[in-house]
């Protein structure tokens, strides 16, 4: 078997899997920039929103860091896989991009 990874044929956003006399290219996981193999323990670097810990990437909960990202009243933060969202609190919605009592 001839090992065609060792060329480096996939995607920057790939790796390769050498299987008996061929390969394929599988995608890395979503919180890596580049990765070595399967999971978020193999990212070459970690995608935006995500941060190197016990040798993985994690989601960062921007929701519970220090300095606020919703500031709008009636606002609240809800943390999505690599960012967060802002959502008006119960009992109001969103007009204009104003939180107003529903």
């Amino acid at each position: 078997d001839l090992d065609e990874c060792a060329t480096s044929p996939c995607k920057d956003h790939q790796y390769c899997l050498n299987t008996d006399g061929s390969f394929s290219c599988k995608g890395c996981d979503a919180s890596c920039v580049g990765c070595t193999g399967e999971g978020s323990d193999k990212c070459k670097t970690c995608a935006s929103g995500y941060v190197k810990e016990d040798e993985k990437c994690t989601d960062i909960d921007e929701c519970n860091l220090p300095e606020k990202v919703c500031v709008k009243e009636n606002q609240d933060c809800v943390n999505t896989s690599g960012s967060y969202k802002c959502v008006c609190s119960e009992g109001f919605e969103d007009k204009d991009g104003t939180c107003v009592e529903t």
